[in-house]
């Protein structure tokens, strides 16, 4: 009995022992998960339980250069749904398909995914504002109409290729909005809320609210008035001419900021999905390359000046054609120019000229100096899709290949590396990198939180060579080539370019030309540098009668609202028997209409209201405008000449 009692109390021991090591062992885990794993199991717990709802920042405004904005975010609010909170899905899929104009099928396949949180797409996304109302409005269980927005570009089409575009989740997609989509983007935000396991809203839980971080404003270089204009110009040459395609820069020669950039066909930017993509995907100012054409002897001519191969009052004797190496290269003006100073070489875009300034260089300077003008490499504009060209090498190039060069024959380029040589021919000798880029600014303080400055990339020539370049170019508006360029009260100088096209064999198109002109004015201290091709245009192909016009345009409306004035030391024009004559407006206000009828038999005159006495005019007393040019007059009673 006494071993069987023993025995009992033995094992009563261990059981307690047991006991007591399984309930400290209990006790020491219980305390090292609620004193040490606390605070991380209750951050894990919160995970479970919280839901968001995501809240978008707003995408930064894109601005010119004057703070219009051309790129902004709408509110466009989209609708969210929480499925487990929906109590009764096929009437809230009624109630939201007739709303949002969707299929209830559809719209309920959505709202019944296994899903935390899912939306309504595509009707659901990106809605106006009435429909968002509406759909507050039926307090639908489960359904939340989140802050949402969509770009907006206000003036449609223009600058599209420079802007470029964001998809529907406000990402940038083309120009400039993919090129900065990181500084644009900003962050999102959203509002938190605490459910259980089904999704179901906790009792008492309360919203945490994590506001977005809204993206920084970009400030352009671009002057959206001289876009403007120049969008309204590169239009009339498309229903005049119904080229194949068309396109214009404008650049401030001595900074490298892009005044104006555009092309044509275009498209809308809030609507490129109804766009061609080869439309909205060629930026044609910097991906499309061609042969330039006379636009090119410019860098020719530079060269020449720089390494003293030249006296501009020498002379040349061109009998239309020049022989090099067996090939028999013409020039434009069947019988030729016969003898003419390198000043009229110029003028005259004479062909044989420029082969003679290039056999003067020779190969290797001749490439040199176009290598150095940026020929054959990116330039470093803040754009996507940017192309280099093509170009002989030296070692490749024989004599035929020299001379055709030296007029811009043989060798492919693009439009915004045409604009920036010129630009350093004529801006003192800088090669400037062209940017689009001015500024960042902060959208809530309006702080600038950087700012680009002007960035050279080489001098080129000197001061002196670009001042005779200048004057040479001048010359070329006022007596050769370049007279549709000409403006009264303007120093304009520039070049013109006439490039027959390369066929997919290789060979040249027939009656098939790009036909260019690049102008800047004023050309003794240039503000501005504009350039524009015109891809095979109807009727007559050369540049200095299509293009030069066009240019003519964009100088004349863009210097006045530059503020340049107008001087009288420019280079008088030549007169030829297509030029029209400039004449100075007479003063009419106060005059009789009836005197005024039988004076001018040469003038127009449109006239507006009633009476018999002129007393207001356009344009106005003393400006010089082309004969022929109508003046608007307008009568009433009588006034005095001081009024």
């Amino acid at each position: 009995m006494r071993s069987s009692s023993h025995l009992v109390r033995k094992r009563l021991f261990v059981a307690l022992l047991v006991g007591v090591l399984l309930f400290s062992g209990l006790m020491f885990r219980l305390g090292y998960v609620q004193l040490v794993q606390g605070k991380w199991l209750s951050a894990k717990a919160e995970d479970l339980w919280n839901r968001d709802i995501p809240f978008e920042g707003k995408r930064g405004r894109i601005l010119d250069r004057n703070g219009e904005a051309l790129a902004y975010n709408v509110s466009a609010p989209s609708v969210l749904a929480i499925p487990a909170q929906i109590k009764d899905p096929a009437e809230t899929a009624r109630q939201l398909g007739r709303i949002l104009l969707a299929p209830e099928k559809k719209i309920y396949e959505q709202i019944t995914k296994r899903q935390l949180i899912t939306r309504i797409t595509p009707e659901g996304r990106k809605i106006s504002e009435e429909r968002a109302r509406a759909i507050q409005g039926l307090r639908l269980p489960g359904i939340v109409v989140a802050e949402d927005s969509k770009r907006h570009y206000p003036f449609e089409s223009m600058a599209a290729h420079v802007l470029g575009f964001a998809g529907i989740d406000n990402q940038g997609l083309a120009g400039l909005e993919l090129v900065y989509d990181d500084q644009l983007k900003g962050s999102p935000g959203h509002v938190s809320f605490s459910a259980n396991a089904k999704g179901e809203r906790l009792p008492g839980s309360k919203d945490q609210f994590t506001p977005p971080r809204d993206g920084l404003d970009l400030v352009l270089t671009l002057d959206k008035q001289i876009q403007a204009v120049m969008e309204r110009e590169l239009d009339q040459a498309m229903a005049q001419y119904q080229p194949e395609n068309i396109l214009a820069i404008a650049m401030n020669p001595k900074t490298g900021e892009i005044l104006g950039m555009g092309s044509r066909p275009t498209y809308r930017p809030d609507q490129y999905r109804d766009a061609d993509p080869e439309v909205y995907n060629r930026n044609l100012p910097i991906w499309r390359t061609y042969e330039p054409g006379s636009t090119f002897k410019i860098i020719t001519l530079a060269a020449a000046l720089e390494e003293n191969k030249v006296n501009m009052r020498e002379h040349f004797h061109d009998p239309g054609y020049v022989k090099v190496a067996g090939a028999r290269l013409r020039c434009w003006k069947h019988g030729g120019h016969g003898s003419q100073t390198y000043l009229e070489v110029v003028e005259n875009s004479c062909n044989p000229g420029f082969v003679n300034l290039g056999q003067r260089l020779g190969e290797e300077e001749l490439f040199s100096y176009i290598n150095k003008f940026g020929f054959g490499e990116k330039t470093g504009i803040d754009l996507n899709g940017e192309a280099k060209g093509i170009l002989f090498t030296p070692e490749r190039a024989g004599p035929v290949e020299l001379a055709t060069t030296a007029f811009g024959q043989g060798v492919s380029v693009t439009p915004i590396q045409q604009v920036a040589a010129v630009a350093a021919t004529v801006n003192g000798g800088n090669l400037m990198i062209p940017h689009l880029q001015k500024a960042w600014v902060d959208p809530e303080t309006g702080e600038t939180i950087e700012e680009s400055t002007p960035e050279v990339r080489r001098r080129v020539i000197s001061e002196e060579t670009s001042k005779e370049v200048r004057h040479a170019l001048e010359s070329v508006v006022a007596k050769g080539t370049g007279r549709k360029a000409f403006i009264d009260g303007y120093r304009v100088g520039g070049k013109t370019g006439t490039a027959q096209k390369v066929g997919p064999d290789g060979g040249y198109l027939k009656n098939n030309h790009i036909v260019s002109f690049i102008g800047f004015a004023p050309a003794d201290d240039p503000e501005l540098v504009v350039y524009v091709a015109v891809d095979n245009p109807k009727g007559v192909q050369f540049g200095g009668v299509v293009a030069a016009p066009i240019v003519r345009g964009i100088l004349h409306d863009s210097l006045r609202h530059l503020g340049v004035k107008k001087r009288k030391d420019q280079i008088p024009q030549e007169k030829t028997p297509l030029t029209t004559p400039i004449v100075e407006v007479p003063d009419l206000i106060g005059e009789e209409v009836s005197d005024i009828r039988n004076s001018l038999h040469d003038t127009p005159l449109e006239v507006r209201g009633e009476g018999s006495i002129v007393i207001s005019q356009a344009p106005k007393p003393g400006e010089r405008v082309k004969k022929g040019t109508p003046i608007r007059i307008y009568l009433g009673d009588k006034i005095s000449k001081g009024d």
